[in-house]
């Protein structure tokens, strides 16, 4: 039929009775539909019409050219509700603008639907605890609805209840981006709203889900399994999840017997999921659901995938089922089941908290030994730690009970009860497997291994710390401390203390609280040396003070307290029971100080009671300076716990005192309780930012940040962005920006699109804050657009501006050579540059030599990471990022960055927990991830002598005197030339001195550049032979070798005898033997060979006195080692402002030649 001009006599059909005319109009309709519907849409009516008379008996045929014509008046929900009522003529498989835009519309209603009929259910199953707190009444959503609350808004007359309507910030949330929380509403102007008609029709329902369901088995016959994946997870449907995985699963077995095809395997759709519910699901509730089923899907696989399964119980906190998993991996007894386990183990130390692990060690089989978690010389470090420790295995069983550590009498009290057949029935290889699975959940290993690469593999290029010591003057305390912690960073976990050994001068200059920093530094440096950790510290630990001695400096005692936690950092051992025993015995605050910040560290997580009860009795003594301190430690204890008694505690405290650090102290200390709470914290976060005291709505933030970190959550995003432009304080607009890193850190390309704005702010806060932002969210990555957004800050006006961008770019470079970034050359020698610069500011080069300790850290070995190799939240580095952000406020808080640095390390294991020497293949050119080049110490010239001035008078008397003596030789009767001759030469050599050095010289340099041209000539070939062969495609590495995180990916193991048992991901890997019975080669471990000097002298006198007897000038390393805890453990003068106390070290004067002289 040709097409119509117009539709004018068409229309006039549908009015006619004859029910064929009816249908004829509507067939000539449907089909020219596209280009009549302009004079169609003023009869859509009677079309209606005909589709609602039960009569007529094309209705179907009237709901589809309805459809049409609502669909060309952008009219979607009717257009869909009509096509719905079309039935069989809506045809799914048909391509078309109409078909698709339908189709489209019928998925989102269903998700639609379906959230809204599944959020009762899930928002009634478990209601967060209420909290008796102090907060004023949030029953205004937009304001504080007490009087008090709201004189005192925390906000500026542009708040969220006084936003213009078109502001941005008074809209609804437009987006398309899941988020369940907002799904289950009805406002028709979000785009998963409900049209009334579909809600209200029950058979416009059932054809919805009945084309939802043609839509899934489309997909199931082609093989797009996760499109319906997607569609389940969004609609909450978890029936229709399973049922697609177990669809695959059939399909996969199918394939298998025909061999036609290649599907998708049902292991790869599980993953999948939990790559979902990891990065995508931001409701906490959901993920959980989801994580259950895969589960329970991953363990009716007959061989499941037994990674997966570990990632969902970390999560899920189902400690049992680990234990459970383990003893059924050991108990199998094949290699590759046990090195499975290994594997798991160690993974399982990598993700989760210390009070989960102790649990698992606790719940796994008794074996017939206890397993020693603690360093070879741990009996005695408790002996020399502990005041009242005693050679007694009583002791030694209590110690380790209460430090968490397993052993027989720790878990017997368990298995009393149980019968003890399954103890009797294990084989010696299944004991020997549970004690080292023991070992490797305690975190021993991965310590163990960790330290060796990082000694093994140190790179510090001592000329950069060299040259920021010589920059700053010492004697000014901020450059002093910005020097420490350069260097602690720069050797974080390599155990290379030389530099404060060798520079004992500039080391005797820190007084104060600079002592503690440089006393801190020690376990900076000594992270994770557990053999000796607690023998380095011995001479600057709190001691009884003996008659007749020298007390030690109170600074160096709290510093080494703060040291040792930092060392066996997130490692419960013997070592947080004695912090905790000095802790309770100090009296002095700076020592309570340092040891609270200890207890923190090391009892991270492990949520103690009475450590917590030990920590609030010194903070009830309201002291300012401890407090601080001891509020941030209340939170790192309980971190992640939720604990409601606790956070009241804190909260009613802080509206008590008077004190603003310790206010900032509770603030920070809540907000790391609420660690990974996600919703469970909304209710702290809206009454702490509502609370009119700037420094508790500060730590409202930095709780909403913890809570939501890397969760890239909407709701979390659109308040920090709200508080970054509406509050009054200064110091809470720049947490707000800065916080944005925290959320967003698996998204970093995403982030400096967000702060490219708050980055020309007119308010240097904020700009600050994005600065901070981008160095948070982007570490390691070498993002290009952070880096350009930062450049121009480096030049910004305010200096403490300069030194955000300083850090953030040395954060964001850290690890990046030339090739991966060409910028890292200029940005290292702007970071000298602010160094040397002497008409720099203070703020601005402490910034900058903090920068160079970051960029380096760990001996370039180090990266900076929030999350584990295996894409879980890194807890102990994000808490120490959060604390680290506080140096702010406290310069020794900045030694917390420490905890973000991840060892770049590949570390193969065999099923005997020993180290093989073999290599394995990297698929790129050895200088693309090589390690940046070390800077070139420029020699200073040396002055060049002066001539001597020789006058006229002097060379005449000289030649008159040579003329005479010539003379009287010719005249004697016997000349004698021998002895005469050397006289004439010496003279004739003593003349030419005068003129000739600088001719010498000329000839010299001469010849030395003749040579090095000659010799450049000659190797250039070499070297550019060289150079070809390095940059060949694929080179082979050694076990325990540095890989980037960007090189993991084209990491492979071709050797024949070595295979991973998954795919390698960084950090430690269980190998596989598949030859065992041949001879294996096992690399030697260096760092438990290097045996430190121990500081023996507990005093300042005993030192002195051992020196003059012995000489220390013959043990330079000895002397340095007690000289350095001489230094730091000096008491410092009382008077403020004057002259230092002269540093007791007479004895290094004393020298071999000195001695000789005497005699």
């Amino acid at each position: 039929m040709p097409g119509l001009s117009s539709a004018a006599g068409v229309v006039g059909f549908l009015s006619e009775p004859e029910p064929e005319l009816q249908v004829f109009a509507l067939q000539v309709l449907n089909e020219q539909i596209d280009s009549l519907w302009t004079e169609v849409a003023g009869s859509v009516g009677d079309i209606e019409a005909l589709y609602e008379d039960p009569s007529f008996p094309e209705r179907e045929l009237a709901a589809l050219v309805a459809a049409k014509v609502y669909y060309n008046l952008q009219e979607y929900n009717e257009s869909m509700i009509f096509a719905l009522g079309a039935g069989k003529l809506f045809d799914l498989d048909h391509e078309g603008e109409f078909e698709d835009t339908i189709i489209s519309k019928c998925v989102d209603t269903y998700i639609a639907l379906s959230g809204s009929a599944s959020a009762p259910a899930n928002s009634t199953s478990q209601p967060p605890p209420q909290l008796t707190t102090a907060f004023p009444s949030t029953a205004n959503a937009n304001g504080a609805s007490s009087i008090s609350a709201g004189l005192a808004s925390p906000t500026t007359p542009f708040s969220q209840s006084t936003l213009p309507s078109k502001s941005l910030l008074s809209r609804q949330d437009s987006s398309t981006t899941f988020d369940p929380s907002m799904q289950a509403g009805g406002d028709a102007n979000l785009p998963s709203a409900l049209p009334a008609s579909i809600v209200s029709q029950a058979n416009i329902q059932n054809q919805l889900y009945a084309i939802v369901d043609e839509l899934f088995e489309r997909c199931f016959r082609g093989g797009s399994y996760r499109q319906v994946i997607g569609i389940a997870v969004e609609a909450r449907r978890l029936d229709v999840l399973r049922r697609a995985i177990s669809r695959a699963s059939e399909d996969e077995k199918e394939q298998r017997k025909d061999e036609i095809g290649n599907l998708i395997r049902s292991q790869d759709l599980i993953e999948y999921v939990l790559e979902i519910c990891m990065d995508v699901v931001q409701e906490r509730g959901l993920r959980n659901e989801l994580l259950q089923l895969v589960l329970d899907l991953l363990n009716d696989i007959p061989s499941p995938d037994y990674f997966s399964i570990a990632k969902c119980i970390v999560y899920l906190n189902e400690h049992t089922m680990a234990s459970d998993m383990l003893v059924q991996l050991v108990t199998k007894g094949d290699p590759t089941s046990t090195a499975i386990a290994y594997q798991i183990a160690f993974d399982l130390y990598d993700n989760s908290t210390q009070e989960f692990l102790k649990k698992v060690r606790e719940e796994l089989p008794n074996t017939s030994e206890a397993e020693p978690a603690q360093p070879a010389d741990s009996e005695e470090q408790m002996q020399e730690g502990a005041t009242e420790a005693k050679e007694s295995e009583q002791l030694l069983k209590e110690l380790n009970d209460s430090a968490g550590v397993p052993a027989a009498t720790s878990e017997g009290g368990r298995s009393e009860g149980a019968p003890d057949k399954k103890e009797e029935t294990l084989s010696p290889e299944a004991q020997k497997a549970f004690d080292s699975v023991r070992e490797i959940l305690s975190g021993t290993k991965t310590i163990e291994l960790g330290l060796e690469f990082l000694f093994r593999s140190n790179r510090t290029d001592m000329a950069v710390l060299n040259k920021i010591r010589d920059s700053l003057e010492a004697r000014n305390s901020i450059f002093h401390t910005a020097v420490t912690l350069a260097t602690a960073f720069m050797h974080a976990g390599t155990t290379h203390d030389k530099f404060f050994r060798e520079n004992l001068d500039w080391l005797a200059k820190a007084v104060n609280w600079s002592k503690f920093t440089a006393t801190a530094a020690l376990g900076v440096i000594h992270r994770g040396n557990l053999g000796q950790g607690l023998k380095l510290l011995d001479p600057y630990l709190p001691k009884e003070q003996i008659a007749g001695s020298n007390p030690s400096s109170a600074y160096s005692q709290g510093g080494s307290l703060y040291a040792l936690g930092l060392i066996y950092a997130n490692h419960e051992t013997f070592a947080l029971d004695v912090i905790r025993e000095h802790f309770k015995k100090a009296t002095e605050e700076v020592v309570q100080h340092g040891g609270a910040l200890g207890l923190g560290v090391a009892g991270m997580a492990t949520g103690d009671d009475s450590i917590y009860e030990d920590l609030k009795s010194v903070l009830y003594t309201d002291s300012a300076l401890n407090g601080e301190a001891v509020g941030i430690a209340m939170g790192l204890i309980m971190l992640g716990t939720g604990n409601n008694k606790a956070l009241e505690d804190m909260i009613h405290y802080a509206h008590d005192t008077q004190h603003e650090k310790i206010v900032r102290g509770l603030a920070l200390g809540m907000a790391l309780i609420m660690y990974g709470r996600q919703e469970g914290a909304d209710e702290v976060v809206n009454g702490l930012l509502d609370d009119p005291d700037p420094i508790l709505r500060y730590g409202g933030i930095q709780t909403l940040s913890l809570a939501y970190c890397g969760t890239g959550s909407n709701k979390a995003v659109r308040k920090l962005l709200h508080v970054a432009v509406s509050d009054v304080s200064d110091d809470v607009r720049r947490i707000a920006v800065m916080s944005l890193g925290f959320i967003l850190f698996r998204k970093p390309s995403n982030v400096p699109r967000m702060v490219e704005l708050l980055s020309e702010s007119y308010n240097p806060h904020v700009r600050y804050g994005a600065a901070m932002a981008l160095g948070i969210s982007c570490a390691g990555t070498g993002l290009d657009e952070a880096i350009d957004l930062l450049e121009p800050m480096i030049k910004d006006p305010t200096d403490f501006v300069r030194q955000g961008a300083l850090i953030a770019l040395s954060m964001i470079m850290v690890q990046q050579n030339e090739t991966m970034n060409p910028k890292v050359t200029t940005i290292r020698k702007t970071l000298m540059k602010a160094i040397t610069d002497r008409h720099e500011d203070a703020m601005t080069k402490f910034g900058s030599a903090i920068a160079l300790g970051i960029i380096d850290a760990g001996g370039r070995n180090c990266t900076i990471s929030l999350q584990t190799q295996t894409g879980n939240l890194n807890m102990a580095g994000i808490v120490g990022m959060a604390v680290f952000t506080q140096y702010w406020y406290w310069f020794p808080l900045t030694h917390f960055l420490s905890l973000s640095f991840a060892p770049t390390a590949v570390v193969g294991l065999d099923q005997d927990l020993e180290i093989p020497s073999f290599k394995f293949h990297s698929a790129t050119r050895p200088s693309l991830f090589d390690y940046p080049p070390e800077q070139e110490a420029k020699q200073e010239d040396a002055p060049e002598k002066v001539k001597t001035a020789v006058l006229s008078t002097t060379a005449q008397a000289k030649r008159r005197a040579q003329k005479k003596e010539k003379r009287q030789r010719r005249e004697s009767i016997d000349i004698d030339q021998t002895p005469t001759t050397p006289k004439i030469s010496n003279l004739s050599d003593k003349m030419e001195l005068d003129e000739a050095p600088g001719k010498a010289e000329d000839n010299q340099e001469a010849e030395k550049s003749d040579g090095e041209k000659k010799a450049e000539g000659e190797s250039s070939p070499e070297s550019a032979k060289k150079k070809m062969e390095k940059e060949k495609v694929g080179y082979q590495l050694e076990n325990m070798s540095r890989v980037l995180p960007a090189q993991r990916k084209f990491i492979s193991f071709p050797d024949g005898r070595y295979r991973p048992v998954k795919k390698p991901v960084g950090g430690v890997i269980l190998l596989t033997d598949t030859t065992p019975s041949e001879p294996k080669s096992l690399m030697e471990l260096k760092a438990k060979k290097k045996v430190k000097p121990a500081a023996t002298p507990t005093t300042v006198q005993d030192r002195v006195v051992e020196a003059l007897g012995q000489h220390l000038a013959n043990n330079a390393e000895a002397s340095g080692a007690a000289e350095a805890a001489g230094v730091l453990t000096a008491v410092d003068e009382d008077v403020e402002g004057g002259e230092e106390a002269e540093v007791p070290r007479e004895f290094e004067y004393f020298t071999d030649e000195e001695g000789g002289g005497d005699e």
